[in-house]
């Protein structure tokens, strides 16, 4: 990985150096857009609508226009700033983390110390591990000041950008409004069915079918070229309306919980299955070896 940004953590008069690296990358197949008559490559031009000329990015500025007026700020404007010119990463209170609304999260960072900040860096992450308090920073990075949560994961400490508060926006959704009568019935077997579905969160036991499947259409492509047979590939799509049937609340998390209840009873039969497999064979092994 290539660092993004050098800086330094401070709390109180401790700083850290510290290395800061994009934590997250887009898995996507990168697709671009061509003509559908002959393919050719369609891409973007940047048009001077005075001029009509086509603008290298280099050429560009930013503006800012109101009541008829454009305000143009260059590069040298925005870097200008004070709090663009600041490498520092301050922390400004300490808070549990369960406080940090996950709606208000945003790009993740890794943080590497330098050198001379092992020892501090440690420190602050194994204090942050041991509190489980979240260190709530400011910092300023790619010409926007923002908020962000420090914390630890397994062995370093993730810097996690934050929106505003008024960036999120407020759910006004007058039917929520609205009185719903929920039996003790349906709340029960609401219970039973979330109950059933219960578990550890596995992140790596998830996979994006999507683009599993993009790229399969493009591996079948490049193989049998624009003749490609989808049903054979993908195998035959269902056909629309199927499973359309229309059940109430009730009936429906009765069936889940049921389904639910055989889907466990199959899996736990299979590994009974699977253990008795195994002691006889681990009975052979031990007289052959006696």
């Amino acid at each position: 990985m290539r660092s993004i940004w050098k800086g330094a953590i401070s709390f109180g008069l401790v700083s850290v150096p510290v290395k800061v690296y994009s934590a997250t990358e887009d898995h996507d197949l990168k697709l671009h857009q061509v003509h559908d008559k002959d393919k050719g490559r369609i891409r973007y031009q940047r048009k001077c609508e005075v001029c009509g000329e086509t603008v290298e990015y280099g050429d560009i500025d930013k503006a800012y226009e109101e009541g008829g007026r454009t305000v143009v700020l260059t590069d040298e404007d925005l870097e200008s700033l004070p709090v663009e010119r600041s490498r520092e990463i301050e922390v400004v209170e300490f808070v549990p983390d369960s406080q940090i609304d996950p709606m208000l999260f945003e790009k993740s960072y890794y943080l590497e110390p330098e050198k001379i900040g092992a020892k501090p860096y440690q420190l602050l992450r194994r204090t942050l591990e041991q509190t489980e308090l979240t260190a709530v920073v400011k910092f300023a990075l790619r010409q926007k000041t923002r908020l962000g949560a420090l914390r630890v994961r397994g062995d370093v400490m993730v810097l996690q950008a934050l929106l505003w508060q008024d960036e999120v926006r407020e759910a006004e959704f007058p039917i929520l409004s609205e009185d719903v009568k929920i039996s003790d019935k349906e709340l029960k077997m609401s219970s039973s069915l979330v109950e059933s579905l219960s578990t550890d969160f596995t992140p790596d036991q998830f996979t994006d079918e999507y683009q599993q499947q993009l790229r399969q259409l493009v591996e079948a492509k490049l193989e049998q070229g624009e003749a490609v047979d989808t049903e054979a590939t993908f195998g035959e799509a269902p056909e629309e309306g199927e499973g359309a049937e229309v059940l109430d609340l009730m009936e429906a998390l009765r069936r889940s919980v049921e389904s639910r209840r055989k889907a466990s009873k199959g899996a736990k039969e299979g590994e009974e299955k699977e253990t008795t497999a195994e002691k006889p064979a681990a009975k052979k092994r031990t007289r052959s070896a006696g």
